[in-house]
């Protein structure tokens, strides 16, 4: 791999319950355990970081290869589900793309999730290793 960029992170304190902040500061914050893992909620956590950034690189590839296809990705967005759960002795996560393509020909959607989910690095990281499932919603 010939590295474009490297970003840094740097997390504290408790892990789940402490703080993270990147090397150049723009990332500065507590982290907190959701309520429903037995936290107060009152910050964020690492599967709302991982939804946020997996659904902006996934956005940025659907642009790409939009571009690529000659196709219109004006106002298109994707959300982003993270979900963290006990599997044997420890834990593993699912993820939920939800790609929102609405100037894309219904009949071109699916081909250029398709190339989206190729080209995104999130979707190289993750593929085999969790589920990730990606639905067209209108």
């Amino acid at each position: 791999m010939e590295t474009l960029y490297t970003a840094i992170a740097h997390a504290s304190g408790g892990g789940r319950d402490g703080h993270v902040r990147s090397e150049d500061d723009f990332l500065d914050f507590d982290t907190r355990p959701p309520k429903e893992m037995g936290g107060s909620g009152e910050g964020t956590n690492p599967e709302q970081l991982f939804a946020a950034g997996y659904s902006a690189c996934f956005l940025g590839a659907v642009h790409a290869v939009g571009r690529g296809l000659k196709l219109d990705t004006t106002d298109s967005s994707v959300s982003g589900s993270v979900s963290i759960g006990k599997e044997g002795e420890g834990m593993k996560l699912a993820v939920e793309l939800d790609v929102y393509l609405p100037n894309v020909p219904a009949d071109r959607r699916q081909e250029l999730a398709d190339g989206a989910h190729q080209m995104c690095p999130y979707s190289n990281a993750t593929r085999g290793n969790i589920d990730v499932d990606i639905s067209l919603v209108d």
